[in-house]
């Protein structure tokens, strides 16, 4: 089953400026340490996280981590946790750590996380325009799972032609590290691709039979 969205996915019509509410998070909280934290807490409301956890997922300095922390527990939209669920407090060092979560009750909270679910989204959007840039010749290019509508699928995207590989390859693991988000794709080139398509492979065909954007198909599929 395929969609026709290219409204969305033109690829005449390419962002060349950064995502708006990226720089609206970064501006509006005046760090990029912050808008990260937040980015941590809000894909995951229920988890608590400690310092030195927070630390490592965002690879960045224990004492910016402990001001920015600060700063979100000031403004009620961060909550120091005095008796963390889940947590296993006879492990050694459990008991000295102090543990976070996002307040949920706050009433930034809905706001804020529209804020974070629509960055998330114009960022998956100009992925699929940078791998169309730079990704090489591209002959045909499908999305769907989690481009699409969110349910499962044989990949996310599936990239057909002579590609720029270890381009592609980099495009993805940036967005993967920046939202912890798994994306499932597959490379093939032209020749790989039509013999699949030929022999009836089961991955090629249930790629077409799952709910599929084709943003490029010069090959008429």
């Amino acid at each position: 089953m395929s969609i026709a969205i290219y409204s969305v996915f033109n690829p005449d019509i390419v962002r060349v400026y950064p995502n708006t509410v990226t720089i609206m998070l970064e501006q509006l909280f005046g760090s990029n340490t912050r808008v990260d934290m937040l980015r941590l807490f809000f894909r995951a409301p229920a988890q608590q996280f400690y310092v030195r956890e927070i630390t490592r997922a965002l690879d960045t300095q224990i004492n910016a981590v402990r001001r920015e922390l600060q700063l979100l527990v000031d403004a009620n939209i961060v909550l120091e946790v005095e008796d963390p669920k889940g947590v296993n407090m006879d492990k050694p060092g459990a008991k000295l750590r102090k543990y976070y979560r996002v307040n949920t009750l706050s009433t930034l909270f809905p706001e804020l996380e529209a804020l974070i679910i629509k960055e998330q989204i114009l960022e998956e959007q100009d992925l699929i325009q940078e791998v169309m840039q730079k990704g090489g010749d591209i002959k045909l290019l499908i999305i769907a799972g989690r481009f699409t509508d969110g349910k499962p699928a044989p990949a996310d995207m599936l990239v057909v032609g002579n590609i720029k590989t270890k381009v592609v390859e980099k495009l993805i693991a940036d967005y993967e590290a920046k939202y912890d988000k798994e994306i499932l794709y597959s490379i093939m080139n032209e020749a790989e691709f039509l013999e699949r398509r030929h022999m009836m492979d089961k991955f090629v065909y249930s790629m077409f039979e799952t709910n599929n954007i084709k943003v490029i198909d010069t090959l008429n599929i």
